[in-house]
Formats: structure tokens, C-alpha cells, sequence
């Protein structure tokens, strides 16, 4: 292997996997009939059952590194354990590494004040509360962050808060209790980066207005409980700024750069399973006198979805290993790169997949209708495609400015 495994992630491994096959994957069905039945207002009992099994192997907030609360691995070793969890749905919630969960702890614990990691992170770390991340607008064009209107005014020692946020993720979530929000402390600042700011929101504050859940592809709490919020004259204490006024944008890369990636590791395991899926069931079935795994197209696809998974990993590997060597700024060309090619990559796989399975395929009762809402949805979550793309060709050209 170009990047293997040391003796602790191996072992982590080993544990995940054997969990999965434990507790996971027998409990899919159960989650995925909990999230349509109950709907995406509610707690799933699966969800709470499995929790403290996994705590109870160690296998808890793995992604957290150089911290006393977790493994203390780096993006690279965490890379492999990602992927495990990215085979299930259910998985990342039941290890408490599911967004976006993970990078508002990041948050909390980089630019929290004590008090805030007493108050919030401390249960987070738990799995007692979940939280949320308020950024993208209904109103603007968010791919560019800096159209963001909603408004953090200063008034005395408090903020007040106005804004209409939607896919802020978890809000319908009874076991919400926090928010990230972004907005804009200083509109008439020349300078478009430094408008922004990110401040603490309890949910239980006034003003705070779920207003309905928003459905990916008609799934209502899977892949995740995206939601639509408003914000009306919401009032927070000052210090429940982060940071500082006009460093939402440093927060935000400083989140987003983990959580791409984290995205990818995850998404490169489910492609892994999708292809097995495939392969079992073009073996098992059987199409104008031979079986369909014998359809010179058939392998086509298999062998393509196997060269495309392995280039998706190496890529995501290699800037899991720049992060954790060069740091996420200067990494951001190859973060940049995986956040394009492997929900890409897996999109195309799962949709080989649903084509292999029939008209079956297109039902929920395989989980590739669910996959592929999540690998369509990573297209657009975290900086659509189109702007990796513009950030990648400007890294490109900078190269030859001066020639």
C-alpha cells in the first residue's frame, strides 16, 4: 500500500468492521422503516440503541484529532476507519461522526470559549445534543458565500440575529440544541471576506422558527434532516461570537476543509458497496441465456467502477496526507480536486448499480435510491462542483502567471 496502516488504525478497523456486521448492517432496514415512518421530527430509537455499544468499544468520535476525546489520529489514518462508516447510513450517527456534527465541534473546540465547550461541546462529544450549521440562503446564490444577507447587528451587550437560512441540517431534530449561524456583522466592509461573521445560536432562543424539513430526492431524514429556519430579531449575548466580528470566512474554511473531506472518505465507502451490491447481483441473475455478470457491458462497468474507486481513494488519501502535512490552506487545490471527483465518481456507480438491478433498483428496497440522493447531494453540499472547479483551474494557471 502507498499509505498503510499503522498497528492502532489497523486494529480500529478491525473493530469497525466487525461492529458493522454486528449491529449495522442487521439494523438498516429497521432505520431506513424508523426515518420514513416517524419522519424527520423525531428521535430513531435504532439510532440511540447502537450508540452506546459503539462507546462502549471505543469506537467514538474517532474523527477528532490530537484531542484528549477522542482517537487522536490524523486525516490520513482517519481516512480508512471513514470509509467503514461510509458504507451505511446509519453508521456515522451511531460513532458520532456524522455531520454536521463533526464540524461544529471542530468549532466549538478551535474557537470556543470555555464556557461554550462546557455548555456545548462537552454534550456533543457525548452524543446527548445534536447541532446545526446555518450558512446557505433560499433568497441568494450561495455557492458564493459572500452573498449572504442575513444580518448580526450589535445592541448593547447582545446581537440581534435576522435571516432566512434552508439545508441547515439537523434543525428538525429534537436533540438540536445548538446553531452555528453566519451572517454579516459589516456589509459595507470593501473588503467582501471580512463581512461575514459566525456566532452561537441556542434553538430554544426566541425567534428561532423551524419552519419545515426539506426532502432530498423525497427522502425526509435520509441522508440527513435538511431543513429550512428562519431567524427573526433573535437575541444572543456578545459572547457568543466566535472568534470576532469579520472572521466567518476564516472559521468557515477552517470547518469545511475537514468536513470535504470527511465527506469523501465516507462516500468512497458506500461506491465500495454499491459495487458489491452490483456484482452479487448481476451473478444471481440471469438475461437472454446467460448471466447478466457474463454481459461484455456488465463487466465493462465493473471494471470501470474498480479503476474509478481506487483513483477516488488515492486522491482522497493524498490530500488527507497534504492536509495533515502542509496544513488545509495550502492543501486546498487537492481538497478542491476530491470534493469533484468522488461524488462524481459515485454517482456514476451507483447509477451503473440501479441499472444492473432493474426496474428494482429504482425502489428503496436496495439502498441505492438513498445512495445515490447522497452522492448527488455532495455535489452541492460544501461548494458546488462548478466552484472546485474554477478554484482548480485558477491554482492551474497561477503556475504560469509568469510566463
Amino acid at each position: 500500500m502507498l499509505y498503510p496502516m499503522s498497528p492502532k488504525v489497523a486494529e480500529l478497523k478491525r473493530k469497525l468492521e466487525s461492529f458493522m456486521d454486528r449491529h449495522i448492517y442487521p439494523n438498516e432496514e429497521r432505520f431506513y422503516r424508523e426515518a420514513e415512518e416517524l419522519g424527520p421530527w423525531k428521535v430513531y430509537p435504532v439510532v440511540e440503541e447502537l450508540k452506546p455499544l459503539a462507546r462502549a468499544e471505543g469506537l467514538w468520535n474517532l474523527f477528532l484529532p490530537e484531542s484528549n476525546h477522542g482517537a487522536g489520529l490524523t486525516n490520513l489514518e482517519y481516512a480508512p476507519l471513514c470509509e467503514v462508516t461510509g458504507r451505511s447510513h446509519l453508521a456515522p450517527e451511531v460513532f458520532n461522526c456524522s455531520a454536521p456534527d463533526t464540524g461544529n465541534m471542530e468549532v466549538l473546540e478551535r474557537y470556543g470559549s470555555e464556557k461554550d465547550k462546557e455548555r456545548w461541546l462537552k454534550p456533543l462529544l457525548a452524543g446527548e445534543i445534536r447541532s446545526c450549521f446555518a450558512m446557505t440562503e433560499p433568497a441568494v446564490a450561495s455557492s458564493d458565500a459572500t452573498n449572504i444577507e442575513s444580518s448580526i447587528v450589535r445592541d448593547g451587550d447582545h446581537y440581534v440575529i435576522n435571516g432566512r437560512k434552508w439545508y441547515t441540517t439537523n434543525a428538525t431534530d429534537p436533540r438540536c440544541k445548538i446553531c452555528i449561524f453566519m451572517g454579516k456583522t459589516d456589509p459595507d466592509n470593501p473588503d467582501r471576506h471580512k463581512q461575514q461573521s459566525m456566532i452561537l445560536v441556542p434553538m430554544d432562543t426566541p425567534g428561532v422558527d423551524v419552519k419545515r424539513p426539506l426532502p432530498v430526492f423525497g427522502f425526509y431524514g435520509v441522508p440527513d434532516r435538511a431543513s429550512e429556519v428562519v431567524f427573526t430579531d433573535v437575541r444572543v449575548p456578545k459572547e457568543n461570537m466566535l472568534l470576532g466580528e469579520g472572521r466567518g470566512f476564516e472559521i468557515a474554511q477552517g470547518r469545511l476543509g475537514p468536513g470535504r473531506i470527511h465527506h469523501c472518505m465516507r462516500l468512497i465507502g458506500l461506491a465500495e458497496r454499491t459495487l458489491e451490491k452490483m456484482c452479487r447481483r448481476v451473478r444471481s441473475r440471469v438475461a437472454f441465456g446467460k448471466p447478466v455478470s457474463e454481459q461484455t457491458v456488465t463487466q465493462e462497468r465493473i471494471a470501470e467502477a474498480r479503476i474509478m474507486i481506487e483513483q477516488a481513494r488515492l486522491l482522497t488519501l493524498n490530500a488527507a496526507f497534504a492536509m495533515d502535512t502542509v496544513g488545509n490552506k495550502v492543501a486546498k487545490a487537492e481538497i478542491a480536486m476530491i470534493k469533484v471527483a468522488v461524488p462524481n465518481m459515485a454517482c456514476q456507480i451507483i447509477d451503473w448499480a440501479i441499472q444492473a438491478h432493474g426496474g428494482g433498483g429504482t425502489s428503496n428496497d436496495f439502498g441505492l435510491t438513498q445512495a445515490y440522493a447522497t452522492a448527488r447531494l455532495l455535489r452541492l453540499a460544501d461548494g458546488p462542483d462548478e466552484v472546485h472547479r474554477n478554484q482548480i483551474a485558477r491554482f492551474e494557471l497561477k503556475k504560469y502567471s509568469n510566463t
